[in-house]
């Protein structure tokens, strides 16, 4: 994780946070043609930074949008919420929910050998590796977290980390060799979602066409056609405004396989603003998966048993901190993640080189043998509060043209190959299906490889 700004001569400072500023306004170039789902955009070139035009397919928007509706996350309502006005209070029924909900916590909160007490309020358990909420899968009972695979080959990883990455850190505790930090997950939160069941799980939804119908909208960029085994990028991170509980906005990386049914298989990570999931307006790290279009498995972090993780220093579903400012300094995440070629597992690593953990092979049947779709970008709910569009911001809530310092952007942008090799993109292409409220410019440099900005405020003159 770096602090970045533009094309200027890198600063280093304490714990290895880099700083760069900004010196320069104007923006780089990325034409869309009028399909619709975008509309044409053009700015000026950067002296120093070639430009790209990113061209759209007429047919791949339509493949996409169909993927960007099933591996989205819909808002979920609270039992409270939905509670008819004239529905009488029955204590029987709510003390059986409190006593369903205090199971489903011993389930998944498990012993720790040491609390910690983040500056946000979140606690952090120290727990031990090989009783983490992974281990309760009957295939992986008894079993303990693996050693690190073989890094993809033009990987060149520090190992170093920030301590000041994620707010618990700031405490100056830290878990014990041997533990991993987990979030402890209270009443409350389970009580946000609609169901215990559904609680740390993306909503059950059928595939449709309309992206625009379902609350939805999205700014990505995407490559499909070859076979992936594996994703990296870099992720400027933004504390975007989120306008209510049952909305959020996200940014994350999507690697994909499947058809667009029941079969779909996903693994995504990024960073998120969820007041449901967390109860507040921190952006947070977060991993998710899914085997069969969010329908039964799956779920965020570690709220169920699937994802291993192997890191005693980073708490997925914490809060990152710092974060980036408008014409300020700029803070952002890379992540990576692959297929190991010796045992099929995914890996993830978040930024230089510190491994978080893997998905296990296991757990997936088109991702078992590799993924047909990458995916990087934004992604907000549209609950349209009042009958008017929602204010909750994208990325920075700048439009993309702002460029460097106003907008949110990825940069960085590669896949890894069927031979563990890391590659640039070849035809990226880029899609924002509501442009007048969340828009995206892509392009290509020498510094930044592949790289897109995106994002924008919501609800404005142009989207009412």
């Amino acid at each position: 994780m770096d602090l970045v700004g533009d094309m200027a001569p890198w600063t280093k400072t304490r714990k290895n946070i880099w700083y760069y500023f900004d010196h320069r306004r104007r923006q780089h170039q990325c034409t869309q043609p009028q399909t619709g789902l975008a509309e044409e955009t053009t700015q000026t070139i950067s002296s120093n930074m070639a430009s790209s035009h990113c061209n759209i397919s007429p047919i791949i928007p339509i493949f996409v949008s169909i993927l960007l509706v099933v591996s989205s996350v819909s808002p979920v309502h609270s039992s409270q919420t939905d509670r008819p006005a004239n529905q009488t209070f029955r204590p029987g029924e709510e003390l059986e929910k409190l006593k369903m909900v205090r199971d489903h916590l011993q389930k998944i909160n498990k012993p720790a050998l040491k609390t910690i007490q983040s500056p946000d309020g979140d606690l952090i358990d120290c727990v031990l590796s090989h009783l983490q909420p992974a281990f309760d899968h009957p295939l992986l009972q008894g079993q303990k977290p693996l050693d690190p695979p073989e890094r993809p080959i033009g990987h060149n990883p520090t190992g170093a980390v920030s301590e000041d990455y994620q707010l618990w850190s700031f405490s100056g505790e830290t878990c014990p060799e041997g533990t991993i930090p987990i979030r402890r997950t209270n009443e409350e939160d389970v009580l946000r979602a609609s169901s215990i069941q559904r609680f740390g799980r993306k909503a059950r939804r059928h595939v449709r066409r309309d992206s625009s119908s379902n609350g939805h909208e999205h700014a990505v960029g995407y490559v499909t056609g070859d076979q992936y085994y594996g994703a990296k990028a870099s992720i400027n991170v933004w504390a975007p405004r989120v306008a209510n509980q049952y909305e959020f906005s996200l940014s994350q990386m999507w690697v994909i396989s499947g058809s667009f049914g029941d079969d779909l298989n996903t693994i995504e990570a990024g960073w998120q603003v969820s007041p449901e999931l967390y109860g507040d307006n921190y952006p947070r790290f977060f991993t998710y998966w899914t085997t069969d279009a969010y329908q039964a498995t799956g779920c965020y972090n570690l709220l169920c048993s699937g994802f291993v993780q192997t890191n005693s220093r980073i708490a997925i579903g914490a809060a990152i901190s710092p974060t980036s400012s408008y014409k300020g300094g700029q803070f952002d995440i890379s992540l990576l993640v692959w297929k190991d070629p010796k045992h099929g597992n995914w890996w993830l690593e978040f930024g230089s080189g510190v491994l978080v953990g893997y998905w296990p092979a296991f757990l997936f049947t088109h991702l078992r043998n590799h993924a047909s779709m990458v995916q990087f970008g934004g992604e907000v709910v549209n609950t349209r509060p009042s009958g008017f569009h929602t204010s909750t911001q994208m990325g920075s809530g700048h439009f993309a043209g702002e460029g460097f310092g106003k907008a949110s952007y990825f940069r960085n942008l590669q896949v890894v190959d069927w031979d563990n090799s890391l590659i640039p993109l070849s035809n990226l292409r880029v899609l924002a299906d509501h442009p007048n409220c969340y828009d995206i410019q892509g392009g290509i440099n020498n510094v930044w490889g592949n790289y897109f900005y995106y994002g924008g405020p919501g609800r404005n003159v142009r989207c009412p």
